[in-house]
């Protein structure tokens, strides 16, 4: 397949569709459009500025911002001037912030919307240019609305060729240090192009960008199929705002993640109790008004794709929301391999629980021992500055992607567990925690769980119940022992669970125990809860107090 660089892809379609509204920015309740024409021109007047400033082809410029318009305005500027993008993400603690400022020799950092000034007050060294969004934000030197009003626009953008590296983008880090992968043009172009063709994207569409732009599912999925297909984007103000957003913007696809998914069915709850839904959605006709009524409420009236991605989603969950109507297909990629690789798309019923199949771009197959291996226009070729790390992960062309996965007889992946997750009890027998933890799903009670057990006797499952629920309630305990003896019944007699331990306070980016992409930190959890688990505990059920 012939393939063309985002910057080209968003230059031609600005050609095309000068004045179709194409940024969608909700500013303090006021929605605020950008056509085509006007993201091209301040786009233009932000390389100038760069330029400027003395920075050359090939510096490193950073974005730290929860996304918003200029987020993508200031991706196209840094392209425009021939430099390589380095987003952070706006949760991003100081330590990790100073990491990839002096792994990447940042020259520059655009400083937007974030929820906490302090993890980049700490992180950023005096002597970086910094340069403000149009939002409160951190003090930074220089602001984008004094460039916007002293640089002409940029006459003479330089085209990048394909095999150049348009963006080094740093793994969130399961474990420690995060990884520069150096993304090409091509990267992106294809990862972008293979998307909007497994779901038949059109201008006519309408994202909602919310997920962080600094990951790169959210870079190829949403910004990059934008640039490519001319469809609208809108942003969210925040998240006392976004279901309002949402309404708003009435996505025709939306992409989330199996956390955020899980969040929403327990707000439907808080309004409808699972069993009188049930009952509801079990009635031929009042089931799919109520199913409609409620599709209309998240804002999701108009949505014709539906996705899931960056981390395994239960399939109970995924069987409840088809009931609502809304058929979630999930989707796999790595920062890696540039977003999307592969996705039940177009969505079918006998692919529910997989990944589905892989991508144009892309080809992938089992090794021996069963690890998914990738390779293909998206598959990045080397980490920055870590060449030891970069021959670790290959096999010849085939990247090696840690993930443990099956194939069903129609083709379509399973992803079982991670190649490093996996642990071995006390009695010397090795134990895959993911498959465990999808089967404790099932109870929707519960919002998060972790499998853990290295050393242990038996496996224990930690688990966080969705907002709202009541650890201590009595039926919510007798609901969990329930479902800890079905699936214990289920289970080999090494991977049985000794007992569930409910834990007080949820997992998050706040307190180290999720990614920025909502991964579980494995080691932190495990680590955080040792010292406070009960030992040789006749419950099945325990309470954090």
């Amino acid at each position: 397949m012939t393939y063309q660089t985002a910057l080209h892809n968003f230059l031609e379609n600005s050609q095309k569709y000068r004045e179709q509204e194409f940024l969608h920015q909700p500013i303090s309740g006021v929605w605020h459009t950008f056509s085509f024409t006007e993201v091209e021109q301040q786009a233009r007047k932000i390389a100038s500025g760069l330029i400027n400033q003395g920075f050359e082809q090939g510096d490193r410029i950073g974005i730290l911002s929860k996304n918003c318009a200029e987020w993508f305005i200031v991706d196209l500027a840094i392209m425009m001037a021939g430099m390589i993008s380095v987003p952070i993400y706006s949760t991003a603690g100081a330590k990790t912030i100073r990491y990839v400022i002096e792994h990447s020799a940042m020259k520059a950092m655009f400083i937007g919307k974030l929820d906490s000034f302090e993890a980049t007050q700490a992180g950023v060294s005096d002597d970086l240019l910094t340069i403000s969004f149009p939002y409160p934000t951190l003090s930074c030197k220089e602001s984008w609305l004094n460039w916007l009003n002293t640089y002409s626009p940029l006459e003479n953008i330089h085209m990048s060729a394909l095999d150049d590296c348009m963006s080094i983008v740093y793994t969130s880090g399961t474990t420690g240090d995060p990884k520069g992968v150096m993304i090409s043009y091509l990267n992106l172009a294809s990862a972008a192009r293979s998307t909007c063709e497994s779901i038949e994207v059109t201008r006519n569409d309408r994202f909602v960008s919310y997920l962080p732009l600094a990951h790169i599912t959210e870079r190829s999925v949403v910004e990059c199929a934008a640039f490519d297909s001319a469809m609208q984007v809108y942003f969210v103000e925040g998240l006392d705002t976004f279901i309002d957003d949402l309404q708003h913007a009435s996505p025709t696809c939306f992409l989330s993640v199996p956390r955020l998914w899980a969040k929403f069915q327990a707000q439907i709850f808080v309004k409808m109790p699972a069993k009188k839904l049930k009952l509801l959605l079990s009635l031929p006709i009042i089931g799919k008004q109520v199913a409609k009524k409620i599709r209309k409420k998240l804002g999701l009236s108009a949505t014709r794709v539906f996705a899931c991605g960056s981390a395994p989603i239960a399939i109970s969950l995924l069987d409840w929301y088809q009931k609502l109507g809304i058929n979630i297909s999930e989707g796999w990629g790595m920062t890696e391999t540039s977003g999307l690789s592969c996705g039940n798309f177009p969505f079918k019923v006998s692919m529910l629980g997989t990944i589905g199949v892989p991508v144009e771009c892309v080809e992938m197959k089992l090794s021996e021992q069963q690890e998914i291996l990738i390779r293909g226009d998206a598959v990045f070729k080397q980490y920055y500055l870590n060449p030891e790390a970069t021959a670790q992960e290959f096999t010849d062309d085939w990247f090696h992607t840690g993930d443990k996965g099956e194939i069903s007889n129609d083709g379509a992946f399973k992803i079982v567990g991670r190649i490093k997750e996996q642990f071995k009890t006390s009695k010397g027998k090795y134990v895959v925690p993911v498959p465990i933890e999808g089967m404790l799903c099932r109870n929707s009670s519960i919002e998060q769980v972790c499998v853990m057990g290295l050393g242990l006797k038996q496996p224990i499952a930690l688990v966080v119940l969705g907002e709202g629920i009541d650890r201590h309630d009595k039926i919510i305990q007798q609901g969990l022992l329930a479902t800890i003896k079905e699936v214990n019944n289920e289970l080999e007699s090494h991977q049985r669970l000794d007992f569930i331990y409910v834990c007080g306070d949820a997992w998050d980016i706040e307190n180290e125990l999720l990614t920025p992409t909502l991964k579980l930190k494995r080691a932190s959890i495990e680590q955080f809860y040792s010292a406070k688990l009960p030992q040789n505990d006749k419950n099945k059920v325990v309470v954090e107090p």
